[in-house]
C-alpha cells in the first residue's frame, strides 16, 4: 500500500511539473558556468534570489574562467563567471557566432597570497611573489625565513586566477615546473594550511571560515609593489578600493547580447543593494561608481 501511494504521489508531482499551465514548464533554467573564484558567491546569489523568484530557476557550476566564456562561445549557456577580463580573440569568436558580449562586474577581489600560519613572513613585494612562482627563489632563507624549500600551490591553467596572477604577477613568464596545479581555490587553501612550507594565490572570499575570520592555519601576506615599500593587504576594503592593494582585480559576468528575462531579472539582483551586500558577507568587496556606470553601458 505504501509503495502505491508512493507511485501515486509521484506521478501527480509529474504531471505537475509537465502540464501546460505549469511554471516549470514554461520557465528556461538560467545557465551559468565559469570561474571557479565565482562559483560559491553565485550559487549563495542565486539562493537568496530564488527564495523570492522560485518561478526562475538556475544552475551554477564551475569549471574555469575558459570553460565558462567557451560555453558561452558556443551557446550552451547564459551567464560566463570569468575572474580575468576576456580575450580579444574570444570577443571576436563570440561575435562571429552570432553574440555581442556584454560583460558586468559584480564584485570586487582582493586576490590573496597565502602562506602557513607557521610560516616567519608575513610581506612580500610583488618582485619577490612572481620570482617564487617562477622558480627563481625557491628557499625560504633567500627571504627571510627559514632553511626550506618553497612549496608552490596555483590553478590549472583552464582558471582565470591562473592567466591574471600569470599577467601581473608573474610578468606573463611562465610558472615553475614544481608548481603544484590544484583544481580550485578550496584545495589550495588545503594544501597550503596542511603544508608549513607551503605558498598558494586565491580570491580573498576563500581566506575566511563562515565566523568572517581567516581561516585557521593560513596567513594572508601583506604585498607592495615593490620588496622595500609599503605594504597592503587584501583584508583593507579601502586599499583594495583604492588601487593601494596591488593584486585586485574585477570579478566579471558577460552574457551574449543585452540581458533580457530572467537573466536580466538575476543580474539585477546581483547588482542591487542586496546582492551587493551579500557579496561583502561573503569576503569579497562591493563595486565601486566606475564598476556601475560600466555596468549601465551594458545593458543599453
Amino acid at each position: 500500500m505504501k509503495i502505491k501511494k508512493l507511485v501515486l504521489v509521484s506521478l501527480v508531482c509529474l504531471g505537475l511539473i509537465f502540464t501546460s499551465g505549469s511554471i516549470f514548464a514554461k520557465k528556461k533554467m538560467t545557465q551559468i558556468k565559469g570561474s571557479d573564484t565565482l562559483v560559491n558567491l553565485v550559487q549563495i546569489l542565486a539562493e537568496a534570489y530564488l527564495q523570492e523568484h522560485p518561478e526562475n530557476p538556475i544552475a551554477v557550476l564551475g569549471g574555469g574562467s575558459g570553460t565558462g566564456i567557451a560555453a558561452l562561445i558556443n551557446g550552451t549557456c547564459d551567464i560566463a563567471n570569468h575572474s580575468r577580463p576576456m580575450k580579444d580573440k574570444e570577443y571576436k569568436m563570440a561575435e562571429d557566432n552570432g553574440a555581442d558580449p556584454r560583460t558586468f562586474v559584480i564584485a570586487i577581489d582582493g586576490l590573496s597570497v597565502i602562506v602557513n600560519a607557521k610560516s616567519e613572513i608575513d610581506t612580500l613585494g610583488m618582485d619577490q611573489i612572481g620570482a617564487i612562482f617562477r622558480g627563481e627563489i625557491k628557499n625560504w632563507k633567500d627571504i627571510g625565513g627559514p632553511d626550506k624549500e618553497i612549496s608552490l600551490y596555483g590553478r590549472q591553467s583552464n582558471s582565470g586566477t591562473f592567466v591574471f596572477f600569470q599577467e601581473h604577477v608573474l610578468g606573463k613568464q611562465d610558472y615553475s615546473a614544481d608548481m603544484k596545479r590544484m583544481n580550485g581555490n578550496a584545495q589550495i587553501v588545503e594544501g597550503v594550511t596542511a603544508d608549513e612550507a607551503g605558498i598558494g594565490y586565491v580570491g580573498v572570499g576563500y581566506v575566511f571560515d563562515k565566523d568572517g575570520k581567516v581561516k585557521k592555519g593560513l596567513t594572508v601576506l601583506n604585498v607592495s609593489e615593490k620588496s622595500g615599500e609599503q605594504a597592503f593587504s587584501p583584508l583593507d576594503k579601502e586599499a583594495v578600493e583604492s588601487g593601494k592593494y596591488p593584486v585586485a582585480r574585477g570579478l566579471f559576468q558577460t552574457t551574449a547580447g543585452v540581458p533580457k528575462g530572467a537573466v536580466l531579472d538575476f543580474i539585477k539582483f546581483e547588482l542591487s543593494d542586496e546582492g551587493q551586500k551579500i557579496v561583502s558577507e561573503e569576503g569579497f568587496f562591493k563595486i565601486g561608481a566606475s564598476q556601475k556606470e560600466k555596468n549601465k553601458e551594458n545593458l543599453k
